[in-house]
């Protein structure tokens, strides 16, 4: 077998279907009891044996649930089951257990292993879990119910940490919850990880688009969207009404709904002032959390005085009354003294019996924040009037909200209150935006479900991935561009035809380029990266000219702490990989290079170097990526949150107005030097703190790194600069303002981020390239490794970065592309270009067509 019948045997092995770890089942299977849409969705779920069931309101999650986990542990002969659901919700789970599916004993509720001595079905909530009283270890099937409320505990982190509680353990886990907000990706792939569908990170690069000054900031890829939402379909059911498998929506029909906005006059005597100094006239309708919070508690009086016009309508009516601050309880309490309130700091047991007498219609009025009994609670029996005191930026606290009572079997028509102020009008747009956004996500899903409805291998056929490309050629005077996959097109290329190669290799399974899986990003971990580049780095050798460079572009990563088990970030080591394999293939490893970045955005990518971290634990972080100094850590005894067992702790030194909070702790200006990769060494010679004072961001940068090069480094000074600056609240959260310059040929920290291909693109209107290589780095090595005329070939051009540049320098590019957009804006790019290079004459050409006979 040759090396090309081989690479195709090895992109073959790719095409792989998740077939599930389930057990086979019919709909006859599941208890008679249920509809017969939800004998369809156990059957599904039983059969994957990791599913997510996104269910709307009132569609029986909780019986679903219970038959999908008693059906698991039937099949499979396990002993326990656990279901995890929010607070108030387990006599949900108890009712339906009992009424709907004829149990003699409804499920236990519990909150330690030592009460589920005995096999069967439990309940615990998910606060239980969260503070580690329950190992959900100890149980073969689990399900979230209403997982969407953990974001309540702290957001995107928290939700993702409490995930990874279960990650490796259970062999069944099912998720129950209605349709997640729109653009709540980060939520979706937290499901598809505790399903062990996807990681986290390989999801984030096979479908969206990153943000580079924030982590979790996606934003789908435009030509990637259906194939997204169908991957999202082949592990999740989105399900609005039985209608949607093929049944009669005969008894659920969601009663109507009557939604009435009322504004308020906003006291403007207090607007505030522009960045400039300038008074405003009125208060700006553009704030965000912490203005929306000001602006609440100024106009409480006026809310509450409209909530009483409200509820003088109709005084006996049942009421939920949304609200989102602590001061908005306490006022509620003061003007309706027979309200009950449910909030944070109360005891477990009696908020929950709140919860629990308000559903059974013994409590007339509830007050509440949604994110403590937005989910899961069924309030729609007794309920069909709810109030919210304010409205805010979270529309999935909002959306679940409304559902607690606006869902089936609701036999009233649904009153929705809400009252907003004028400062809070864009407030009010942005959520009917997401509420419009959000309706368009249910029709895309439930026409998904409608084509195909819950067959696997339907949905999987439609998935399928493209194998192999039609090779496209295009050139011009000193370049050539081919769209192919770069393995078949360098075993086509003449030995030693190649005068530099220069490229940034994909960084394994970081950034996924194409649908093909001819993609080298398209592999399952760093192993399975290099099988694939075992195929070309061979072939690079041969057609490279004796004694010339391959100047291969990577950077290390990092391994999340729940992947680890360490409960901390690690390094993974992926430019030492790269050079064992290149060695391993016959190149000589002479010289590395260090190309310095921003610690400060990169700690907005990833939230590994934190300034907050570092006061918490500063044995817990490491620096800023790549860096030469090794840091080895041995594992703390409590792996839960990575600290050290005697953390380095240190206390925040924060600059508050004019003087230090605190002025011997440890600084926002040191930590971005700590966390920084290079340091140099120190000298004697002083730059002044008041030399930068009045100057602009970009002409204290120029002119920090001028003084450096040529001045004796003092690191404490340094410092000591950077701490002015925070106290003129100067020193940027965003960006590192000084970094630490360097004079050593081989660490460059001079390099221009921005100055990419992408700049071109975005000008254009273009899809943005995922990794651009920036043009200081490509031009530097073009200039000290090659001749004029010389070949400069990459086989990851992308849109044609280093063909384009070779061009520029008067040497000649070849480049080779698998995307096929970027290979038609490389094409582009290089045409325009083509005029300003040195023309070759026709004695040139024929010159060069006899020596290397590539162009």
């Amino acid at each position: 077998m040759n090396n090309l019948t081989s690479y195709h045997s090895f992109l073959k092995n790719k095409v792989r279907i998740d077939q599930g770890c389930g057990f086979p089942c019919e709909p006859s299977e599941v208890s008679s009891h249920c509809k017969p849409f939800t004998r369809d969705i156990v059957a599904w779920a039983v059969r994957g044996g990791r599913r997510a069931i996104f269910a709307s309101f009132g569609l029986h999650k909780t019986v679903t649930q219970l038959e999908t986990i008693r059906l698991t542990l039937e099949k499979s002969k396990g002993k326990r089951g656990l279901i995890v659901c929010p607070l108030g919700v387990r006599q949900e789970f108890k009712r339906d257990a009992v009424e709907r599916l004829k149990w003699k004993e409804p499920p236990m509720f519990i909150r330690s292993i030592k009460e589920a001595s005995e096999g069967g079905i439990y309940l615990t909530n998910y606060e239980t879990v969260r503070d580690g009283k329950l190992d959900p270890r100890k149980f073969d099937a689990v399900s979230l119910d209403e997982a969407s409320v953990l974001r309540g505990f702290g957001g995107t982190k928290t939700f993702r940490e409490f995930m990874n509680l279960f990650e490796g353990t259970n062999s069944y886990r099912f998720v129950a919850t209605a349709t997640p907000s729109p653009n709540e990706y980060i939520e979706l792939l937290a499901y598809a990880a505790f399903l062990d569908v996807m990681d986290v990170g390989q999801a984030k690069t096979r479908f969206f688009k990153r943000d580079a000054t924030k982590a979790d900031q996606l934003t789908l890829h435009p030509h990637k969207e259906k194939e997204f939402w169908l991957w999202v379909a082949s592990w999740a059911l989105f399900i609005q009404r039985p209608s949607d498998l093929g049944y009669s929506d005969e008894g659920y029909e969601l009663p109507e709904i009557d939604i009435r906005w009322h504004e308020i006059r906003t006291d403007h005597t207090d607007a505030g002032t522009e960045k400039s100094g300038q008074g405003r006239l009125l208060k700006d309708t553009t704030f965000g959390i912490t203005e929306a919070s000001k602006e609440k508690r100024d106009s409480l009086p006026g809310r509450i005085e409209k909530l009483m016009e409200i509820r003088a309508e109709d005084l006996k009516a049942h009421r939920l009354i949304w609200h989102d601050l602590e001061d908005e309880r306490r006022a509620i309490e003061a003007a309706i003294p027979n309200v009950v309130s449910v909030y944070g700091s109360q005891d477990l047991e009696e908020r929950e019996q709140a919860i629990i007498d308000f559903s059974d219609g013994k409590i007339q009025e509830l007050a509440a924040k949604p994110v403590i009994a937005g989910s899961g609670c069924n309030f729609q029996r007794y309920c069909h009037q709810a109030v919210f005191l304010g409205i805010g930026f979270k529309f999935n606290d909002f959306i679940q909200a409304i559902h607690r009572i606006q869902r089936f079997l609701q036999t009233h028509r649904v009153r929705i209150d809400l009252i907003y102020t004028e400062a809070e009008r864009d407030i009010r747009r942005q959520l009917e935006e997401k509420w419009r956004r959000h309706d368009v996500l249910v029709a895309n899903m439930t026409a998904i479900i409608r084509q195909f409805g819950l067959s696997q291998a339907a949905i999987a056929g439609a998935l399928e991935r493209s194998l192999g490309v039609e090779r496209t050629e295009a050139s011009g005077n000193g370049w050539k561009m081919v769209n192919n996959d770069c393995v078949e097109e360098v075993a086509s290329m003449k030995d030693s035809s190649v005068d530099l190669i220069l490229t940034s290799i994909p960084f394994s399974t970081q950034y996924e380029y194409t649908p093909s899986y001819n993609d080298f990003g398209h592999t399952d971990d760093n192993d399975h990266f290099w099988q694939q580049m075992d195929f070309l780095t061979p072939q690079l050798l041969r057609v490279l000219e004796p004694g010339r460079v391959a100047a291969i572009h990577v950077k290390d990563r990092i391994t999340p702490g729940g992947i680890t088990g360490l409960g901390f970030q690690t390094v993974q080591p992926f430019s030492d990989e790269c050079v064992a394999h290149f060695r391993k293939h016959g190149f000589a490893f002479i010289a590395r290079k260090t190309i310095v970045t921003d610690v400060v955005r990169e700690n907005n990518q990833t939230y590994r170097l934190g300034w907050t971290e570092q006061c918490k634990d500063g044995a817990r972080m490491g620096c800023g990526m790549p860096e030469y100094l090794l840091l080895f850590r041995k594992p703390p005894t409590d792996s839960s949150n990575g600290y050290a067992d005697v953390p380095v702790v240190k206390e925040k030194k924060e600059w508050d107005k004019d003087h230090w909070k605190n002025t011997d702790g440890y600084s926002r200006a040191r930590w971005q030097f700590d966390a920084h990769g290079f340091l140099r060494s120190s000298g004697d010679r002083l730059l002044t703190p008041e030399d930068l004072k009045g100057l602009k961001h970009d002409q204290i940068y120029k002119l920090f790194r001028e003084y450096s090069k040529g001045s004796i480094y003092d690191f404490e000074n340094h410092v000591k600069i950077a701490e002015a600056l925070e106290e003129q609240g100067m020193l940027p959260s965003t960006f590192m303002l000084l970094p630490p310059p360097s004079i050593h040929p081989d660490i460059w920290t001079d390099i221009t981020r921005m100055r990419t291909m992408n700049s071109l693109q975005a000008a254009k209107g273009k899809e943005m390239h995922l990794c651009p290589l920036q043009f200081d780095i490509v031009d530097r090595v073009i200039i000290q490794m090659s001749n004029p005329d010389d070949v400069v070939f990459d086989p990851f051009a992308g849109i044609a970065t280093v063909p384009l540049r070779a061009l520029k320098h008067g040497r000649k590019g070849i480049g080779c592309e698998l995307n096929p957009r970027y290979f038609a804006d490389g094409v582009g790019y290089l045409s325009a270009a083509e005029t300003e290079s040195r023309m070759p004459t026709l004695f040139d050409l024929e010159a060069m067509t006899q020596k290397k006979e590539v162009i």
